[in-house]
């Protein structure tokens, strides 16, 4: 189990959130208020190739471990920053399997759909950054660890301190892809 430390909404397209005391999910849309809150993408690069395509990053969800890696590169970093609505600690979210379930709180529940993309714009906040949210495994595979997205599949209130529930999907197991 892991622990909600921050949440976050913005309602323009900016690459940073502000952070929050609490968030509203609305299943089947994202968190209310926020830019990307919808059923159909609102990502703008996503829009501009194919706006009818069902949005499958209704919620961002981090890391504060990753925070942590990298403060400790040289990159300082605060909840919100990277544009993530959930700021998590205690639970390796990059390991999950696509569909894993995740119930925030005692209201809210939403599933894994896949890796956050980083984009440029991570490294028009601080330079170096999208090297450093980039890796190699060790057969030389990409590794991104900005994050994973997610759909609200029931809603409620979202804040600091809520506890994280997890649901494995049935076997096998999917690795999680970029959406």
């Amino acid at each position: 189990m892991g622990t909600i430390v921050a949440v976050a909404r913005d309602e323009g397209h900016r690459f940073s959130k502000p952070v929050l005391p609490t968030i509203r999910l609305l299943a089947g849309l994202g968190v209310e208020g926020d830019a990307h809150c919808g059923e159909t993408v609102k990502h703008r690069s996503r829009v501009a190739v194919d706006p009818t395509q069902p949005n499958l990053r209704q919620v961002h969800l981090i890391h504060a471990e990753l925070f942590e890696e990298l403060a400790g590169r040289g990159f300082p970093l605060r909840p919100g920053d990277m544009g993530e609505n959930l700021t998590m600690r205690g639970l390796d979210l990059l390991a999950l399997p696509a569909g894993t379930r995740l119930r925030l709180g005692s209201e809210a529940l939403v599933e894994v759909t896949g890796l956050r993309n980083p984009c440029v714009q991570i490294e028009a906040f601080q330079p170096g950054l999208l090297k450093a949210v980039l890796g190699r495994d060790a057969n030389g595979n990409l590794i991104r660890k900005a994050g994973v997205m997610a759909i609200v599949l029931e809603g409620g209130d979202v804040r600091p301190g809520d506890s994280i529930g997890v649901t494995l999907p049935a076997p096998p197991h999917k690795a999680l892809e970029r959406v």
